[in-house]
């Protein structure tokens, strides 16, 4: 039997980018075990990363940043941050702005349910192997609000994201055990 070629990660649509740059993780460099989940095995800190962006065009009326594994071995990739409905007045997040709602997270921010089942930053956790890409995107989104709340799955909130989004930017760095 012939291998099937790799499936692509990204079938969203192209969008102009933003800039997005993080003190904590770099693109294609390895996380360190601050930003790696605390259970399953795991042994990190579980502290999501330093992020700032700029170059949203204009009409962009809020943000999103999320963090999706494509990687992961489940047949749709793994969510493991998702944060939206960020005021247009933020353009950075501290270190450990994922640790939960109580967290200084910015006013009217939503935090969403990961596939950890959990409403804050989950870190990486992938299985033995090959390296994962863990995609700490941002998107300049049209909307003020997407109407959801904090327990809507996951795909329902990325699917919100993508159809509202003027413009994306992402650092993807790596990590495996």
């Amino acid at each position: 039997m012939a291998q099937q070629p790799p499936i692509p990660y990204d079938f969203l649509p192209e969008v102009p980018s933003l800039t997005v740059e993080s003190d904590d993780v770099a693109d294609g460099e390895r996380m360190s075990d601050d930003h790696v989940f605390d259970d399953w095995g795991m042994q990190g800190r579980n502290i999501s990363p330093h992020l700032r962006w700029s170059g949203a065009p204009d009409g962009t009326k809020s943000y999103a940043v999320t963090c999706f594994d494509p990687d992961a071995p489940t047949g749709s990739g793994f969510w493991h941050w998702i944060l939206f409905d960020i005021p247009t007045d933020v353009t950075e997040l501290p270190t450990g702005a994922g640790a939960g709602e109580k967290k200084g997270l910015p006013e009217g921010a939503v935090l969403g349910r990961t596939d950890y089942g959990t409403r804050e930053y989950g870190g990486a956790a992938p299985p033995p192997g090959h390296p994962h890409r863990y995609l700490f995107a941002v998107h300049a989104l049209g909307v003020e609000k997407l109407g959801l709340d904090s327990e809507t799955p996951s795909a329902v909130v990325g699917f919100n994201i993508t159809a509202n989004t003027l413009a994306r930017g992402y650092i993807a760095p790596v990590y495996s055990t």
